[in-house]
């Protein structure tokens, strides 16, 4: 960074907290995806939202929610349209495009999830056969090693139900769903003992992903870890966690699966 950009950069941190200190309170918009229950859904509620407010009120921060489809918040966060967006992983290609906190909101695992009344494709995601058809949500971060995958046809959609419609239609032979979003969808769809994990794809520390240009974010990042940190000391997160994680493997119980 040359040296007016940086000059710039720490005048704009600096202006954040003055308006911080002198009104008590700073307002942001964030774009919140719209289709990933239990952490944000439609109705903009989820532990992404609850987590995000808490931690953000301990440090008089106030902000409002745009609920967008995911790729899409994506977009707008990169066009400086709002500050940043919910639940982005944090891997080779995102860090590129977004800013990112120290303290992860949540992780998160996802897996290849099959038709339950068909033997699992392989042992591992490396073994898959050649030509192994699977379905993917546009924009969704997989893990870095995803794309390294060898032997799939990737089948791109646009929600979780065109996900699992595809699978139960035998247009594809599998798809990668997170555990947890897996398991609030299958219920709700009522298909549960039809569809069943079989294959571990990865782990992801997800987090709030701000705008690299927006010369706010590092300070907005800052508060958002100091809020985080002050709920996991005082044990709120753990209840949050604990509770999501609760409802969960219930739901994942009556499917069946890995965790």
């Amino acid at each position: 960074m040359n040296r007016p950009h940086l000059c710039s950069a720490i005048f704009s941190v600096l202006l954040l907290f003055s308006t911080m200190a002198s009104s008590n309170e700073t307002s942001i918009r964030l774009a919140a995806e719209d289709s990933w229950p239990p952490f944000a859904d439609a109705a903009g509620e989820g532990l992404s939202h609850r987590l995000i407010a808490k931690a953000f009120a301990l440090e008089n921060i106030a902000f409002d929610t745009l609920v967008v489809p995911y790729n899409r918040g994506l977009i707008l966060t990169e066009q400086g349209k709002v500050n940043a967006v919910f639940n982005v992983a944090m891997q080779h290609n995102t860090r590129e495009r977004f800013l990112f906190g120290q303290e992860p909101l949540f992780v998160a695992t996802a897996s290849f999830y099959q038709l339950r009344r068909k033997a699992p494709l392989a042992a591992d995601k490396w073994s898959l056969p050649k030509g192994t058809r699977v379905g993917i949500v546009r924009g969704y971060e997989y893990g870095d090693e995803f794309e390294k995958l060898p032997n799939m046809v990737l089948k791109i959609v646009d929600n979780q139900y065109q996900l699992i419609n595809l699978l139960l239609t035998d247009k594809v032979d599998a798809v990668v769903m997170y555990d947890r979003v897996a398991a609030q969808f299958l219920g709700t769809m009522g298909v549960q003992g039809e569809v069943r994990a079989v294959i571990a794809n990865h782990s992801s520390e997800l987090f709030l992903a701000f705008d690299r240009k927006n010369p706010s974010s590092p300070a907005l990042a800052g508060a958002l870890d100091k809020g985080l940190r002050q709920l996991k000391a005082s044990g709120e997160y753990h209840s949050l966690i604990a509770g999501i994680a609760t409802a969960s493997r219930g739901l994942r119980k009556t499917a069946g699966g890995v965790n």
